[in-house]
């Protein structure tokens, strides 16, 4: 396992919507035996109300600042020695003031999907708000891919079985 890895034991899997995060980091962290946290369900259970209806509500800052707060959260805990393997939203790890927090704090893995596969898995989905326009949402996917690229290691998502993505995860150096 590499220092940085040991020093805070979390890991973050970064991505655009629909790349798999949730599904293949609750896989890594069940192979590995951490404890998994998908932030958007955080997030969800502590407003008490879906992703949608906060960015309805209260719109998009208001959303960043709640998922700015439960970041620091969880990262503090990784600071405090609790494994985790943190499946982020897609526009977490473009905000700077979560960047800053992440970036020393553990492992970031970026899951690096094709446009077309995103959209086949996202396009007009209401529970995604930023996926309500098409046009929107491939500029917003073209805008994050720079920021993204910042994460330690990148895995190209090449398949549907979230378990061969798993697989190119468990490759990486991170965990020899």
């Amino acid at each position: 396992m590499i220092l940085k890895l040991k020093r805070t034991p979390g890991v973050y899997i970064v991505g655009f919507m629909g790349s798999g995060k949730t599904t293949v980091g609750r896989l890594l962290a069940d192979r590995i035996g951490w404890k998994f946290v998908d932030l958007d369900e955080e997030i969800e259970n502590h407003e008490q109300r879906s992703v949608a209806a906060i960015f309805d509500q209260g719109g998009e800052a208001e959303f960043r600042r709640i998922e700015h707060q439960l970041v620091r959260q969880h990262v503090r805990s990784v600071e405090c020695g609790k494994p985790m393997v943190i499946a982020l939203g897609g526009g977490t790890f473009v905000q700077p003031d979560n960047f800053a927090l992440l970036e020393n704090n553990g492992v970031t893995v970026w899951l690096d999907c094709p446009l077309e596969v995103i959209e086949k898995r996202v396009v007009l989905t209401s529970d995604r708000p930023l996926a309500r326009d098409l046009n929107h949402l491939r500029k917003l996917y073209e805008q994050r891919r720079e920021n993204y690229a910042r994460a330690d290691f990148r895995v190209e998502v090449c398949s549907e079985d979230p378990q061969e993505n798993l697989a190119a995860i468990m490759a990486l150096s991170i965990f020899h």
